[in-house]
């Protein structure tokens, strides 16, 4: 039986409620008979994988693998995913580099193929550290579908202090987000920013995205988010603004219209 995470309400009190039982809930889902027999599977066979063709001649590991950086709609696309790990990082020119989505790049940085003799699929920690970052992925996936706004809350929560902290200029930092669709679509929602936002070029969009946060933040700086704080009133906006369209959908004329008919049919 699959796990269905518990987020009884939306919003602001719906995130409050996750956070507060989210140990209990995330140990339940890691004890699925699925995810353990995942894991294990990974742990006891990934040490045998020394290059990027065997790791995706094997459906059950570039499962794991695919899933701990979120990719998991990539499984199919097996020439693709070799490419991205058999180039490394190391040269401007290798595919992980040129790809907008830097989950690509954290996935070639993680197995190291294209970068070192020996992979670091030969160390010994390295099967607790994929499926440490699949079962927190897969746990957010579940929750999303209870929820999407709060999947997305959680990607916020595990990858922005992470981001605010590197050792990058700010606006290398502002494009990891606009490359990430998760982070992005908070992003873009807190501020209030159309949906057509995301057609304008990419200098427009990162002058609009600093403008933003220098409104409501009072720092148009990446690196603020480092402060609990600042990230937690970052996803109240978010939330609320979610919430508030959301509602604002469901009271559309036309679903008035269609509420008052129901009503008279009965």
């Amino acid at each position: 039986m699959n796990f269905q995470p518990l987020v009884p309400i939306g919003g602001i009190a719906g995130w409050r409620f996750l956070t507060r039982t989210m140990d209990t809930q995330k140990t339940a889902h890691d004890n699925t008979p699925q995810i353990k027999r995942d894991v294990q599977y990974f742990k006891d066979n990934i040490g045998k994988v020394t290059s990027a063709e065997a790791l995706v001649a094997d459906r059950r590991l570039l499962g794991v693998a695919l899933g701990a950086f979120g990719l998991d709609a990539d499984i199919d696309n097996r020439f693709f995913i070799k490419k991205v790990l058999s180039d490394g990082t190391l040269q401007d020119n290798a595919l992980a580099n040129r790809l907008a989505d830097k989950r690509y790049l954290e996935l070639s940085k993680a197995f190291g193929f294209g970068d070192f003799d020996t992979p670091r699929t030969q160390l010994s920690e390295f099967g607790n550290e994929i499926t440490t970052a699949y079962q927190t992925r897969q746990f957010e996936i579940a929750v999303g579908t209870q929820d999407d706004d709060m999947r997305l809350a959680l990607n916020l929560s595990r990858e922005l202090s992470a981001l605010a902290e590197r050792d990058t200029s700010d606006e290398t930092k502002w494009f990891t987000i606009m490359g990430s669709e998760p982070l992005k679509q908070v992003f873009e929602t807190a501020f209030g920013l159309p949906s057509a936002f995301g057609t304008l070029d990419l200098d427009r969009q990162l002058a609009t995205f600093r403008d933003k946060a220098s409104r409501l933040f009072g720092s148009s700086e990446v690196s603020q988010f480092t402060d609990p704080e600042r990230r937690d009133e970052l996803l109240q906006k978010f939330l609320a603004r979610s919430q508030s369209a959301r509602s604002l959908a469901n009271f559309s004329p036309a679903a008035t219209a269609l509420t008052l008919l129901q009503s008279a049919q009965r």
